[in-house]
């Protein structure tokens, strides 16, 4: 009931806003292109999914899907009933591969394009879906929060899932939208996750006169920071999935998004829970002409690559007073979670600095304890390897803890602080101590400090469980870089030649694709533009010294124009490399 009442009410609040900008739009200039129009899938844009979730624990994909994904069900073709469009080919297939019997295909641009506001059409054709088949044009957000604190967009979806109440249709003549985000209030039995969905009992469809197999129309999502509108665009006429403008009631929803194109057999959206169900004709293809991102009232980036500008100096992970560059706030860019609730819960021991701190009292003897200040979008800390961390902390003498952070990789490392003895600085005296630890040794040899997840965790140690109450308090938690006032990233003006890029160059490897390669001691971003248009970054892939990038979609005569940023260990600073320009042949 909660949910129904909360989503009711967002709803509602939006039909107040039908004059907004979302209804009457002024669309910009083409922010961003996937045409897929070239020989193949331009891998620096869209990773091909393989298995069917088990590899990732998720069997299934947690939908009960019953197919596998190989890239061999993605291919660039020629539409059969549109000869002249190129389209991306999505075709599932009635084949047993492990413990599935049917394959097909998915896509997505995580960690190479994500998206912020504006209108994001996608030009798409479905097969019959009949009973089984699940096309949709989807996003998610880059955040390495876990689903569905990260959101989820539906532009489309189609499988037969259709509302009690409405007349009989064919499956093939239903196409919805949704959005997906986490709510409190969405906290109820059976629906553990909290997630909130602006579909719940709310019209979020289009049903068409004819059949919506093998035929094109143009799905759209209008999105600013404020309101997201769903429509459809069919034979020249365009139509509203929602009867209104959606509200937008999650900070998740005004983050960047990746894009995902995929079609599913079977699974919750479907009727289909077993492979006997599943009768729709196969094999069946979803082609997808193109997407394209366009400027929105002056809204929307595109942003290539991972997207995330790197910390400098000192970054607050949690503090209040501390002067810092940059930092998180608890409830509005990062949250503190305990992992055993059934052991430990807040405590009462005054803050060090400032009004804030965590505060824990260990209720349960024999128990472990844990938590994290998770955040709520990526941060690259790669400028921090030859910094600290530094943070207080009020610990019984007797308690063993460990200190760690966590990158969007599931990579995790600790740091050991035994029971009476100091540790990195730290005085076991049952007082505020403070605590100095190495960035290199917490991150060790795994952790991608490139791109972090959460930047301050603490958990206890294996077979030193305490075997009595106690309280725990951490303050002041500050990641120094050791650089003060140097940002690591410094624009130098065109034509101006700074080294640590000992080497960078571009080379042309096809008809469509520039290969950039640079070498330096760091991480390296590659900056260019394609005919003076919008300026692109993107982190290269690193491979020892050496790193690369590979620009696709581009055509004979383009002129493109780069330079390399790369971060000298050393010196602890970026430096940028001369600009210069190439020309596609």
């Amino acid at each position: 009931m909660k949910l129904q009442h909360l989503l009711g009410g967002l709803l509602l609040a939006a039909g107040s806003l039908a004059s907004a900008s979302v209804t009457s739009p002024v669309i910009g200039k083409l922010l961003w292109s996937e045409e897929f129009n070239g020989a193949g899938l331009d891998a620096a844009l869209w990773a091909a999914s393989s298995g069917n979730g088990c590899q990732i624990g998720l069997c299934g994909y947690g939908n009960q899907e019953l197919q596998t994904y190989t890239p061999g069900n993605l291919s660039i073709v020629n539409v059969p009933f549109e000869p002249a469009t190129r389209a991306l080919a999505i075709t599932a297939r009635r084949e047993t591969v492990g413990s599935n019997q049917f394959t097909s295909g998915k896509v997505d641009t995580a960690g190479k394009v994500q998206v912020k506001y504006g209108l994001i059409e996608v030009r798409m054709a479905t097969p019959k879906v009949g009973v089984g088949l699940w096309p949709a044009a989807w996003m998610l957000g880059t955040s390495p929060q876990a689903w569905p604190r990260k959101g989820e967009i539906d532009i489309m979806e189609m499988g037969g899932r259709q509302p009690a109440g409405l007349p009989a249709i064919s499956p093939d003549q239903f196409v919805g939208a949704n959005v997906i985000f986490f709510h409190q209030d969405a906290c109820v039995p059976g629906n553990e996750t909290c997630a909130a969905s602006t579909a719940w009992q709310t019209k979020n469809w289009y049903t068409p006169s004819r059949s919506l197999a093998n035929r094109f129309v143009t799905y759209r999502l209008y999105w600013t920071d404020t309101q997201m509108r769903f429509t459809v665009l069919d034979n020249g006429r365009e139509y509203d999935m929602y009867k209104a403008p959606i509200t937008i009631a999650s900070p998740a929803l005004q983050a960047p998004f990746y894009l995902l194109l995929n079609m599913a057999v079977g699974g919750n959206f479907t009727p289909a829970a077993t492979p006997a169900q599943v009768t729709a004709p196969l094999p069946a293809t979803t082609y997808v002409d193109y997407v394209r991102v366009y400027e929105l009232d002056g809204k929307g980036e595109v942003k290539l690559g991972v997207g995330i500008t790197p910390e400098v100096g000192k970054f607050g992970v949690f503090t209040d007073t501390t002067p810092v560059e940059n930092k998180q706030e608890l409830g509005a860019s990062a949250d503190f979670f305990i992992w055993n609730n059934s052991a430990m819960r807040g405590g009462n021991i005054p803050a060090y600095e400032g009004a804030n701190v965590i505060a824990l009292d260990y209720f349960a003897p024999g128990q472990w304890f844990g938590g994290a200040i998770a955040s709520r979008q990526a941060h690259d800390m790669s400028g921090f390897r030859g910094g600290h961390i530094k943070l207080k902390i009020k610990a019984p003498a007797n308690v063993a803890f460990r200190i760690g952070v966590l990158d969007t990789y599931t990579n995790h490392n600790w740091v050991t602080f035994p029971a009476n003895q100091t540790a990195y600085g730290l005085v076991r005296n049952g007082e505020w101590g403070t605590a100095t630890i190495p960035v290199a040794e917490m991150a060790g040899q795994l952790v991608a400090l490139q791109s972090m997840n959460s930047l301050f965790e603490f958990l206890s140690v294996d077979g030193a469980v305490p075997n009595a109450p106690f309280q725990i308090a951490f303050d002041d938690i500050v990641w120094d870089s050791g650089v003060a006032g140097v940002a690591p990233v410094k624009v130098a003006a065109a034509g101006t030649a700074t080294a640590p890029v000992a080497s960078g160059s571009a080379a042309q490897s096809g008809a469509t694709t520039l290969d950039f390669s640079a070498t330096a001691s760091g991480w390296v971003d590659v900056h260019y533009t394609v005919n003076g248009g919008e300026a692109r970054t993107v982190r290269m892939r690193q491979d020892g010294s050496r790193s690369r990038y590979t620009a696709g979609g581009l055509r004979p005569g383009d002129v493109v124009e780069y330079r390399f940023t790369a971060w000298d260990t050393q010196r602890q600073l970026a430096t940028d490399s001369a600009a210069r320009s190439v020309i596609m042949k």
